[in-house]
């Protein structure tokens, strides 16, 4: 049995660490080492899944840039033509790598992330100052931050080319039923002020499609009213001067092939819309669905000479070829 001074001793010895310590509560003594634990841990973590996502992006956007180079070159291009919303099917694409190539880099940090945590990675900043830690740890955020806004950039973007993709499709479709009777389709042609949507030849004349993709609402109606067009209920509007101006542009280049003036009749379409009023004889308002009224717009003055139209067919066949740099 123990003696009472050996009680007393144990005692003692439970609330001191030595003769002359004092009592310290285990908070004040571990709360700091296990924040600086945290700090060390989430450092670590977040450098070693930011190094390797940032190695895998470069990988990434190596890979595209070497497909892009290597790849590029169209099979039989001397045959392929555009097609109708080509430029918007391409830029769709485009973006959809970049956002899956964004999307990748996310799961790749946060996978990274997680299993560096897990495995002590606060053991490479282990004695560093929690200031250092600190300052680490707001650059790294700024980074996600910048990163989350050219995700969302993205994928804004995406949208707005995926409608305009859409409703050239769907006018490009429609221009297939009646560009038999008209002429032959183009799409996608180059003028020196911008692109024209589509455009059609034939012993009728010269019609030059745009289109004007908007989300459709519910009782939507459109009206024409010179330069601009209306859209209601929502009052917006948008300008067709660009539009106009690259139809002008077209018309100087076939005046310099042909040595006489060629009308292109202004058509815009706009799908999902209905077209309540035009007030202009100069443009045609159209939606898919009425479309088909391009047959009925002719002039005998209008009418080209087959010479006329298979040099025009020669310019605009060359022009809107597949090549390399449209990728």
């Amino acid at each position: 049995m123990r003696s009472p001074a050996q009680s007393r001793t144990v005692q003692c010895d439970l609330c001191h660490s030595g003769p002359r310590s004092r009592q310290i509560p285990f908070e004040r003594r571990h709360t700091g080492r296990f924040i600086g634990m945290d700090i060390e841990s989430i450092s670590g973590a977040a450098t070693v899944a930011l190094t390797s996502t940032l190695v895998f992006v470069l990988v990434a956007k190596s890979w595209q840039l070497i497909n892009r180079t290597v790849g590029s070159q169209p099979s039989f291009s001397d045959s392929i033509m555009r097609e109708a919303a080509q430029r918007f099917r391409d830029e769709f694409d485009r973006l959809s790598r970049v956002q899956s190539i964004y999307l990748s880099a996310g799961l790749v940090f946060v996978v990274l992330f997680v299993s560096a945590y897990v495995l002590n990675a606060e053991r490479l900043f282990a004695g560093y100052p929690a200031w250092q830690l600190h300052i680490l740890l707001g650059c790294l955020t700024i980074g996600a931050a910048l990163v989350a806004y050219r995700l969302v950039a993205t994928a804004l973007m995406r949208h707005r080319v995926k409608l305009k993709r859409d409703a050239n499709i769907a006018i490009g479709h429609q221009l297939q039923g009646i560009a038999s009777g008209l002429g032959r389709a183009y799409h996608d042609v180059a003028t020196s002020s911008g692109i024209i949507d589509h455009i059609i030849v034939g012993r009728n004349g010269v019609y030059a499609i745009n289109v004007v993709a908007r989300g459709a609402t519910r009782n939507g109606n459109v009206e024409l009213h010179a330069n601009e067009m209306a859209f209601l209920p929502s009052g917006k509007s948008e300008s067709i001067v660009g539009m106009a101006d690259n139809i002008a542009s077209l018309e100087r280049e076939f005046r310099r092939l042909l040595d006489h003036r060629v009308r292109v009749r202004s058509v815009f379409a706009i799908p999902g819309w209905d077209v309540a009023e035009q007030s202009s004889d100069e443009h045609l308002l159209v939606n898919e669905r009425s479309l088909t009224m391009l047959s009925g717009w002719k002039d005998q003055a209008d009418y080209l000479m087959n010479e006329d139209v298979e040099a025009l067919h020669r310019l605009l066949t060359s022009r809107c070829k597949i090549r390399p740099d449209d990728k």
